[in-house]
């Protein structure tokens, strides 16, 4: 997500344009067989207006193939009009929506969580509330306004488990280890990495506390946006020293690997939470 294009309001169409075209496209891709349905994620979006549910945010996938990123996948995520129904502090229950016109994926809801004070969304882990996937067949814009009303339903489940991990206080072997899981999920063994406890540092002083839900957020923030310095052996400088070529950690872009990491990284707090009660 481009941090500077949000806004904590509904978005227009031309703002979701400019964020995701992709959702926009009046055709599929040309590659498509002729038993795909196209139904337009624009579509989508005027019906889940009509139904209550308003657009915060947008983003879609890159590619390399020229004209194609009119078709890729994209991401909208939603909340209901009363947006207290779903909210928790700073942070506010929305339904996930993704889909793609290049025949990539399904239409996708599931529920996921946005912390205002780091402009971060997080995805809520299948298990806690369920995954729903709709085929490019049938009332596609019926069968995505029902589904979300069921997820949102649901939202009281996402708020009780933050406002308990809020309760949950984390020894700091207990932090410690959290953010290993989180670094081993991120990092490849043996790659170019930060240290682990680069995972638990806070960007605001609102996280610094040693609760559950502030050292989750921590974590996933640092996991996901990246930005955290890590040095790569260069050689010997001219007096004998090794020398360091000073990098950053790239943050986690792509709509399926960033998909499945924040599931996983909600997937390991919530163990947590279920350790210490």
């Amino acid at each position: 997500m481009n941090r500077r294009t949000f806004q904590n309001r509904p978005l227009t169409n031309e703002e979701l344009n400019h964020l995701a075209p992709s959702a926009f496209a009046t055709q599929p891709w040309y590659a498509q067989s002729s038993r795909y349905a196209f139904v337009p994620t624009s579509n989508v979006i005027e019906g889940m207006r009509s139904a209550g549910f308003l657009p915060y945010n947008a983003l879609q996938s890159r590619t390399k193939i020229a004209g194609k990123e009119f078709f890729t996948k994209h991401v909208i995520r939603f909340r209901p009009e009363d947006v207290t129904l779903a909210q928790v502090g700073d942070t506010t229950v929305e339904a996930v929506l993704i889909n793609s016109h290049d025949g990539t994926s399904r239409y996708e809801l599931s529920l996921g969580a946005f912390r205002l004070a780091c402009l971060n969304g997080m995805m809520v882990a299948e298990g806690l509330t369920e995954i729903v996937r709709i085929r490019h067949t049938g009332n596609i814009i019926e069968s995505v306004i029902e589904a979300t009303q069921n997820l949102l339903a649901n939202a009281p489940l996402v708020t009780e488990a933050i406002k308990l991990w809020k309760t949950i206080d984390l020894h700091p072997s207990e932090a410690r280890i959290l953010a290993e899981e989180a670094h081993s999920l991120r990092f490849d063994e043996g790659a170019i990495a930060p240290p682990v406890e680069k995972l638990l540092q806070p960007r605001r002083q609102a996280d610094s506390g040693t609760d559950l839900w502030s050292t989750f957020n921590r974590v996933q923030e640092n996991v996901v946006e990246g930005g955290l310095r890590t040095y790569t052996p260069s050689g010997f400088n001219e007096h004998g020293y090794v020398a360091a070529r000073a990098n950053k950690t790239r943050p986690v872009v792509g709509i399926a690997e960033n998909t499945k990491l924040n599931r996983a990284l909600w997937s390991l707090a919530a163990k947590m939470a279920a350790l210490k009660a």
